[in-house]
């Protein structure tokens, strides 16, 4: 597997609700308990939220894992802490004298300010994501969670400026800078959901894990045990029937 993904481990297990796009979980999504197929950054393209959401764009109307744009999986500031599985908001890129922004008319910009078309929730009401007045610190993405509602939070608190979170943090209890490409441990791929929780469950940190899971889980179990025995039975029904004819 690591061969055609050009990563290892191939597959990560998710163990946060910040990508959860319903309370129980979804399929599509990525919960607790999921295992993601993690592609080489440099195998695929990274596309982006406001790329996918942008009219007349070539990547207009892509989607992963239940929403537009991909999902990367990042080391905060290339730290050792565990990586962060988020989606790629947008990407700053330098130009001569500013910064250009792909999915968006910013070009060559000294701060970037833009509001895009993806709903989250703070103080009571639901809104359109909004960057005001950021000047970047580097080349990189913005990224977020899925889960945004009760924050609209961006991963980079030099970005966040709705009053609504303070973003991430590394081991080092720095904030979160952009994601630089050399920071990207890989692009998500396709999911086999509910498998990841027996992991979590021997290493303790299946508390994320929902219900709904648990019993997903059980009966693909159950079905998987089930199986041989029934063929096993049925082959056997259709062998006694044979030999009296």
């Amino acid at each position: 597997m690591w061969v055609s993904t050009g990563t290892f481990p191939p597959m990560v297990v998710v163990e946060s609700t910040s990508m959860m796009h319903d309370e129980e979980g979804s399929y599509g999504a990525i919960d607790p308990g999921d295992l993601v197929m993690v592609m080489d950054r440099y195998r695929v393209e990274i596309i982006t939220y406001a790329e996918a959401t942008q009219e007349g764009n070539d990547n207009f109307g892509y989607e992963s894992h239940g929403r537009a744009g991909d999902v990367i999986i990042y080391r905060k500031n290339d730290g050792s802490d565990t990586p962060v599985i988020h989606r790629a908001l947008l990407e700053v890129v330098r130009n001569v004298t500013g910064w250009d922004v792909p999915g968006t008319s910013l070009r060559n910009v000294d701060s970037i300010s833009w509001t895009l078309d993806y709903q989250c929730s703070y103080h009571g009401g639901t809104y359109n994501l909004e960057i005001r007045d950021w000047v970047p610190e580097h080349a990189g993405y913005l990224t977020s969670g899925d889960n945004n509602f009760g924050g609209c939070m961006i991963d980079q608190p030099s970005a966040n400026s709705q009053g609504q979170g303070r973003g991430l943090t590394d081991a080092n209890g720095d904030p979160v800078q952009p994601v630089r490409e050399e920071w990207i441990v890989g692009v998500a791929s396709s999911e086999i959901p509910w498998i990841g929780s027996i992991k979590l469950l021997t290493t303790g940190t299946a508390q994320s894990v929902t219900p709904k899971t648990w019993s997903n889980l059980s009966i693909a179990i159950i079905l998987v045990l089930a199986t041989p025995i029934a063929f096993d039975y049925l082959s056997g029904n259709s062998r006694n029937s044979e030999e009296e004819e």
